[in-house]
């Protein structure tokens, strides 16, 4: 076995069990359970297959057996890189019923170089993957990442994935407070810290969102969200508890989100503010043919547009306007019954498995009044167990009487509803994809004629932000741009804009003032200029 530090305290784990806020199943244990009541039911559907619960539990024993035959114990880690496949559900699945905690967090726009690092940072001993995926020109070497990966005994691909079997005769793991789900966030470098979860910690917000929003069997859940995106998880842990139908991202070749979700017949969308907008477009180009049977369509993790919440009220879907991180899942939202102006301008007063407060920016140990903006903090049955192999990164995350803090800005209405102001962290969130600007900043400053750089956010109406890249040099922009491609930066970071300037507006210290750059461009004192990074053709 292999034990993790975390924040699992049994005084408070036994408030949550005797409040409801947990309790006693596992992922795997809800599969089974399904299975048994409903084996022929449908159950899951990607692209390629739909399967049903009998045969979806069949096929994760099949798994568990053969990630028992590597050698897993319990308590190691198993990644997943690879598309909106079934595949990856599988596995996770597998790892629930083994005890392994399961990383599917790698993300398609991650290098072979990244990948490998995560994995030999986690000691991963299996990883789940399949040929072309990643940003690598051509995608990732497989070949390279199992030699360079020293932990690793296994490396499954969608050909020589293995097949429904029966259940093992070792027991399945009912532990559902062991860490189960570890998941790369955002932060403000390029050196994401992994957040630790267990199934409790991540089914306590799902629970809620299952009673509130009445999620039952005949629900037809989608997620546009990719298995690499923590919102598909929360879908996930939604789809289990209520034996609804879940259909993930992963629409057929030549067709839009907007046909997938047709073609399904959702009537729960899950995915960011970006889906949200795409799917809008596509509808509009379609000549207003509908949006199919859907009924309410979940957004979260960027800024939501009030003119997007406003656009599904007048189609007669209710948003469901989110706020979470990885941290915490999805602990802030709107309610079926709440006014349009909460819906559409608020996240929400959220469910019983996690409480917020309003802290001063400055003293995070002072509660701000009702109204007052401030830093959000939270505690509850829903947050993480911990940063893994990282006390000190956990310990910085909380206040001295143990809230923890977000690093966003939100101010709190008389009726508990969370307005999201503002972040306090430097990282730019393009359409959901969280870039690093300290990154780009110094793959650019290894250019020889760029003297300072600074990456940041210029407003995009369709993804929330995009990157501009200022520098005092005189680099030109596609010699930069392909200099950025040679030193690894992943082409889903590129810059979208550039700014060359004389001086940058600077603090006292010494640091550059991005705030000011922000406020410069909004203000039309500098003048980004549109660009695109062309990748130059290999000569025959």
């Amino acid at each position: 076995m292999r034990f993790f530090l975390t924040l699992h305290d049994p005084a408070r784990a036994a408030e949550y069990y005797g409040s409801g806020v947990w309790a006693r199943d596992t992922f795997y244990s809800l599969l089974a359970t399904h299975a048994r009541q409903r084996p022929d039911a449908p159950a899951l559907r990607d692209c390629h297959r739909t399967v049903d619960w009998r045969t979806l539990k069949a096929w994760t024993d099949g798994m568990a057996a053969d990630l028992r035959a590597q050698g897993l114990v319990q308590g190691d880690r198993v990644c997943i890189w690879m598309s909106n496949r079934i595949e990856a559900l599988v596995a996770f699945l597998a790892c629930s019923r083994e005890g392994y905690a399961c990383n599917p967090s790698l993300h398609r726009t991650y290098t072979g170089s990244d990948i490998l690092g995560l994995l030999n940072r986690l000691q991963a001993k299996a990883l789940v993957t399949e040929p072309g995926w990643g940003a690598d020109p051509g995608g990732a070497n497989i070949e390279k990442l199992s030699a360079g990966a020293v932990s690793l005994r296994k490396v499954y691909a969608p050909d020589d994935f293995p097949q429904p079997g029966a259940e093992p005769s070792a027991p399945a793991v009912t532990n559902p407070d062991l860490v189960s789900y570890l998941a790369f966030t955002s932060g403000t470098t390029g050196n994401p810290k992994c957040v630790m979860h267990s199934c409790n910690t991540i089914m306590a917000n799902a629970r809620d969102l299952v009673k509130d929003w009445e999620v039952g069997p005949e629900t037809h859940l989608l997620t546009l969200s990719p298995v690499s995106h923590h919102i598909a998880w929360v879908g996930v842990s939604q789809w289990l508890l209520s034996g609804c139908r879940f259909f993930l991202g992963d629409p057929p070749p030549g067709t839009t989100q907007l046909d997938w979700i047709v073609e399904t017949g959702a009537t729960y969308v899950m995915g960011v503010p970006t889906h949200a907008m795409d799917v809008l477009a596509q509808y509009r180009a379609s000549g207003g043919n509908g949006l199919g049977m859907v009924k309410v369509f979940y957004m979260a993790g960027a800024a939501i547009p009030p003119s997007v919440a406003e656009s599904f009220v007048q189609l007669g879907i209710t948003p469901q306007n989110v706020y979470g991180m990885t941290e915490n899942s999805s602990h802030q939202y709107t309610h079926r019954e709440d006014e349009f102006d909460v819906i559409v301008n608020t996240c929400g007063r959220g469910g019983n498995s996690y409480e917020v407060r309003i802290f001063d920016p400055v003293d995070s140990n002072v509660e701000v009044a009702q109204g007052v903006v401030g830093q959000i903090g939270g505690r509850g049955g829903a947050l993480m167990l911990g940063y893994f192999g990282n006390q000190e990164a956990t310990a910085a995350s909380f206040n001295d009487s143990g809230w923890f803090l977000s690093g966003d800005l939100g101010s709190l209405d008389a009726h508990g509803n969370l307005k999201i102001e503002g972040r306090l962290k430097d990282l730019i969130i393009r359409g959901g994809h969280n870039i690093y600007p300290a990154e780009i900043e110094a793959l650019a400053l290894r250019h020889a004629l760029v003297d300072k750089a600074a990456a940041f956010p210029v407003a995009d109406e369709r993804l929330g932000e995009k990157v501009c890249l200022a520098i005092i040099g005189s680099a030109g922009v596609q010699e930069l741009l392909h200099h950025l491609a040679v030193e690894g930066l992943s082409k889903y970071d590129m810059p979208e804009y550039f700014l060359r300037m004389e001086k940058f507006p600077l603090t006292a210290s010494g640091k550059v003032l991005k705030r000011e750059l922000v406020t410069m461009a909004k203000r039309g004192d500098v003048e980004p200029v549109a660009i695109r990074f062309q990748a130059k053709k290999e000569s025959a």
